[in-house]
This record gives structure tokens, sequence and C-alpha cells, in this order.
């Protein structure tokens, strides 16, 4: 059995900087795929069929160089229209660092596509076409990437072979940027002036930008400091499975399976099952087959405890000494993803890590205008792509911790009951008081919560 004690060397052993997590942004043909396919290809990261196979199908559309963006255009869709549609994930190392990326579309109708990209990632590279500067794209981005706190955001001004490599073409655009994403919250910005295409500060330094005395994109991306203090989260463990085998070895065997949404478990310490609020302690905790003692974020377990209480799916257990608050009122900011909008007093289903509930639209109190991000009030529905903020009235109280404090349980998703097409994808805030009886909002439906 792994004592507390050798676990917490080795959750201390646990590198963050030999993984990254990142993902791309930028506007239609700001060279996205190029730039992924650069650092795939100067890197050393690409097998030789798949060379070959780009080298086939660039010849085919006409290319006298291979294509590099269809390293990661894996969809005949895209590798016809030469855009990207889906979010592309690809994986390589360096000597230095472990990657995932995310190479996700620019086209404004798969906007929400980057949300998906960007929920889970580190870094976020938004690119820019040196000759367009920054365009409403861009700027959607950029509040995607702090509404998504990404804590590290890289401006790659792309294309400056076709700006004559003009330092002051460079300077006006970072400056732009900065000041843009500065006003969002974006903690920590990086500005890098290359060229996909001709590999210009990707991979290796530029001859033709000598005035530019910063890093590379892979440089940075290999030394950019990532930091999760896994052990100070607040624990939270969404119950996914009820194990009961019911075995002749162990008839009495009753274990909660699910993915470590944050913070660290330890055997002996007291939780509360929420919604309920019941409370035991933690018995034990299987690991792969293994008892252990300790586990943490993001590890798969089975916790066991002291107790045989009632605990399904969908229910959340938390330490007792850092049991969040329930409530049937969240209020939240979305980015609504859907074709068809949301709008006040729409019936929709929220789904919050393994636990969906009812749930009401009850007010649209404002929605962002990316242009000058002042506030427009009372909008009364989001259409798609709309970034705003939202009242909601669930039919069960949930425990939503703040977004700000995690990524993991302060966000879930908004879902159309008819037919489970994803409407938006939210980021909670504190909760609202409401002065109303929490079972007062009926609707003509039988929706009485």
């Amino acid at each position: 059995m792994t004592t507390p004690t050798s676990a917490a060397e080795e959750l201390a052993g646990l590198s963050a900087t030999t993984l990254l997590r990142f993902a791309t942004a930028g506007s239609v043909d700001d060279g996205k795929s190029t730039l992924v396919g650069r650092l795939l290809h100067d890197s050393k990261s690409v097998l030789t069929d798949q060379l070959e196979a780009v080298e086939l199908a660039s010849r085919s559309r006409g290319a006298a160089e291979p294509d590099l963006a269809l390293l990661t255009d894996g969809l005949r869709a895209e590798r016809e229209q030469g855009i990207t549609i889906d979010v592309a994930y690809r994986y390589f190392a360096t000597p230095r660092r472990r990657f995932i990326l995310a190479d996700t579309p620019g086209h404004v109708q798969y906007t929400r596509n980057m949300v998906t990209g960007a929920s889970t990632a580190d870094l976020a590279v938004v690119l820019v076409d040196a000759r367009n500067g920054v365009i409403e794209q861009t700027r959607r981005h950029a509040a995607v990437a702090a509404l998504l706190r990404v804590p590290h955001v890289v401006l790659a001004v792309n294309k400056m072979d076709l700006v004559d490599y003009e330092e002051q073409v460079f300077a006006k655009i970072a400056e732009e940027f900065t000041a843009y994403a500065g006003k969002l919250g974006v903690p920590e910005i990086t500005a890098i002036p290359i060229s996909a295409l001709a590999g210009d500060n990707v991979v290796e330094p530029s001859a033709n930008m000598d005035w530019y005395g910063g890093p590379t994109v892979l440089e940075h991306l290999e030394t950019i400091p990532v930091s999760h203090d896994l052990t100070s989260c607040h624990a939270r463990l969404p119950v996914q499975y009820v194990i009961r085998p019911q075995t002749a070895e162990n008839p009495d065997y009753r274990g909660y399976a699910g993915q470590i949404a944050a913070g660290t478990f330890r055997v002996g310490e007291s939780v509360t099952v929420l919604p309920s609020g019941k409370t035991s302690k933690v018995a034990g905790i299987d690991l792969l087959g293994k008892a252990v003692d300790v586990a943490w974020t993001p590890q798969s377990v089975t916790l066991l405890l002291e107790d045989d209480i009632d605990i399904s799916r969908g229910d959340l257990i938390v330490p007792s000494h850092d049991a969040p608050a329930t409530s049937q009122d969240i209020t939240a900011t979305v980015c609504h993803v859907a074709d068809t909008p949301l709008t006040v007093g729409q019936r929709v289903l929220l789904k919050h890590t393994t636990r969906t509930v009812k749930a009401i639209v009850k007010e649209i109190p404002s929605r962002l205008t990316l242009d000058d991000l002042s506030q427009h009030p009372s909008p009364g529905q989001l259409v798609a792509n709309d970034i705003g903020r939202v009242k909601v009235r669930i039919a069960e109280a949930l425990a939503v911790d703040s977004y700000a404090d995690s990524r993991r349980t302060g966000s879930f998703l908004l879902i159309d009951p008819s037919d489970g097409t994803t409407l938006a994808a939210g980021m909670a805030g504190e909760s609202f008081a409401s002065a109303e009886d929490p079972k007062s909002l009926v609707d003509e439906e039988g929706w009485d919560f």
C-alpha cells in the first residue's frame, strides 16, 4: 500500500512543465494549420509516411512545395476547401517538453470549436495576418481565451514575409492586441513575429528579422512556466458510477467511481456528499486495482466510504471542511455555440460534471460588444458566437464552484432538451440571491422548480 508520505513525494515529482496543453486560434487564412504543420515538421515530429502523404496531396493540388497545413487538416472536406472545420488534436514532444495541441477553426461559424479546444489549454496561440492586423475575429478569440481563463496568450503575427519583415507593422499590431487583451484581463501576452510558411521564428530564429530578440514560438512553448498546484485545489469527485460487484469474496463492496476533478483525497478524510449533505469518511481508495492512501486530479479512482449511504451518478463527493454551497440559481457568462438563439424563458437542460438537470433561462442581463468591450444591456437573446451573462434557475440544487476557482467544476453546458444539441458553454460566477420561493417558477408544460 502506498503511504501518504511517498504519495506526496510522488505528487511533488510530477513536473507540470513536462506537459503543455495549448490551442491555436485566429481568423480564416491566418495560417494556424500551417504554423502547426511547421512546428511538427521542423521539430522532427512528423513520421516519414505522414510527410509522404502530405507531399502527394500537395502535388495533387498543384502545389510545388509540401503544404504543411495538411498535417492537421485531416477531414476530407477540410482538404478540399482548404479550411479547418473541426478541432484537430496533435501530440508531439521535444527533449524539453511534451505537448498536446488543439488546432481550432478560424471561421466565425466554428468559433464554438475554439471553446472546446481552449477549455483545457494552458496557453493559446492567437494568429494575426500581418497584412490585416487585429480584426473582429481576433478580438473574439481573445475574449474567449480570457473568458476561459487561459493563463498565457501568444500573439503570433504571421506572414511577416508579405510585409517585408517590417518592424513597425509588427509593433503596431502587438500594441493594439496587447491593449485589447489587457482590458479583457488576460494575465500574460507574448508577441512573436513569424512566417509559418517560410519558418521564420517558428522553430529556428529568423535571419530576416534581426530587430527581434525574443524567443521563437517553439522556444517559448518549451520554456513557459506552467504550474498546477494539484494539492491546494478544492477537492471534488463527481460520481460517474456506483460499483457493486457482489462477489462471494467481497459481497459488501460498494465503491463510488469517477475522475477526480480537482484536489486531493486521502483515506480517513471526512467527506460530504452533495446535494444530499450526508457525511462519512473515506475508508479506502482503489486506483488501477490497487489500494492507495491518497489520490489526486486527474486520476480516475474508486472511493470507499465507512457508512452505507445513498449515493448515485451525478452526486459530488467533497471534503467536509471545504464543501461548496448548493443553489438552484446560477449566474454565469456563456458563449453561445448553437445556430438557434438562446432566449429568456427558454427551457433547457444544464449538464454540470456528471449530473444533468432541467433548467430555465431566467434572465439575459447583458451581451458583450467585442468592438469596445461594452455590455449591451438586456439583449433578450444570444445568437451563435455571442458572449453574454445569463441567470439560470435549475430544478435541483447543485454545487457549482466559481469558474475562477475551478475550470472543471465551475463550468457547465446548456443543452436543448428536444434534440440534445449543445446550446451554450457556461462559466459560473457567484450565484445570485433571489427573493422568489425556489419552488415558484412553474411553466405551462409542468417544469416545476
